[in-house]
């Protein structure tokens, strides 16, 4: 949940941190003879991309028109627009449809001054995307149901008989789409098959995360496969101290703690590319970074930003081997979960 002190995250005005955001009043003196507008294609959470643009705008006096829509929605709808694409910056709520854009060559590359911003790992091999915040796979469970120490030491565990009707997933979730990859990569595809069947089978789906996570706070259910941020969502709506329900992340290394980010990339067809640019370089900047955390609980992916949410630290989370990049566009998740009968 926040603390009681909420910032305000245009404090800093154009004191954006090193290399950020190079030549900013010429950019001003230049907008009133040229105006211009860059489209972003947003399938990140409409509030959290509405403060970031706020604060950037703020700061460059570069308007935004932000398009919404599924991140998968808008990473087909570029491809299909190809070369008459309107979008000069893609931000996904997660990084596989932005990998598949990268796949197709349709993303430009991003300067080291950007990407340098970013924790190691979470950025493309290629440069040509960027995490821009990160969020924790969990186990939220109901505190009247059951005992965090019941739960077991790998989510693996959770897709047996043992569990049968105990456990809520949500297989449309790109995060869960993502943890399929995680298993697939750190198990074998058989195991990823094996567990998506058990879920099927003694699991119960959800058609959404918030409504997984509101089954478990209210008794439906004693446990759900979520991110970590649904949980702060009830906090922040009905108090931390008044939760039902708690979160439990995954032992060491297991796929139940996988880490996911969100991610942007510009494109290669950008009608204002050094717009662009500086959009993303704002994103991962101190001032781009605080505007983010300010309004979902996920985590900073710039070194020195600290959430306003009661975050577990995150030098204190423990995922599994396994980086965005390495989960690139999740192509196979689709099919496996087909083969499970999840399509």
């Amino acid at each position: 949940m926040k603390t009681s002190s909420r910032r305000d995250f245009l404090r800093h005005g154009a004191v954006l941190g090193a290399g950020a955001l190079l030549g900013i009043p010429a950019l001003r003196n230049a907008r009133a003879a040229d105006p211009q507008t860059l489209v972003l294609y947003n399938g990140q959470h409409a509030k959290t991309t509405t403060a970031l643009v706020a604060a950037f705008t703020k700061a460059t006096g570069i308007q935004v028109e932000i398009r919404k829509g599924g991140s998968t929605q808008l990473a087909n709808q570029i491809i299909e627009e190809g070369d008459r694409s309107p979008a000069d910056v893609f931000y996904a709520e997660e990084s596989p449809p932005v990998a598949a854009l990268a796949d197709k060559g349709l993303l430009a590359p991003l300067p080291d001054s950007t990407l340098s911003q970013v924790i190691p790992g979470y950025t493309a091999r290629d440069k040509t995307w960027a995490g821009i915040t990160a969020r924790s796979r969990v186990t939220v469970y109901n505190k009247d149901m059951i005992q965090e120490s019941e739960l077991p030491a790998s989510v693996m565990d959770m897709a047996t008989a043992a569990w049968k009707d105990r456990v809520g997933f949500v297989p449309t979730s790109g995060a869960f789409q993502e943890q399929i990859i995680a298993i697939k990569l750190l198990k074998g595809r058989d195991a990823a098959l094996a567990w998506l069947k058990g879920l099927k089978e003694f699991g119960r789906a959800y058609n959404g995360n918030m409504a997984a996570m509101r089954a478990v706070e209210r008794g439906e259910i004693a446990t759900a496969l979520v991110n970590n941020y649904y949980w702060y969502i009830v906090a922040n709506e009905v108090g931390a101290d008044k939760m039902k329900s708690g979160l439990h992340y995954a032992g060491p290394k297991d796929p139940g703690g996988l880490i996911t980010v969100s991610a942007a990339g510009v494109l290669k067809t950008a009608r204002h590319a050094e717009a662009a640019q500086k959009l993303l370089a704002f994103m991962v900047s101190q001032a781009g970074q605080e505007a983010v955390v300010d309004t979902v609980a996920e985590y900073p992916l710039r070194p020195g930003v600290k959430s306003p949410y009661d975050l577990k630290p995150f030098d204190q989370l423990m995922p599994p081997d396994v980086s965005p990049a390495d989960l690139g566009d999740a192509a196979d998740a689709l099919a496996l979960r087909r083969e499970a009968g999840l399509a």
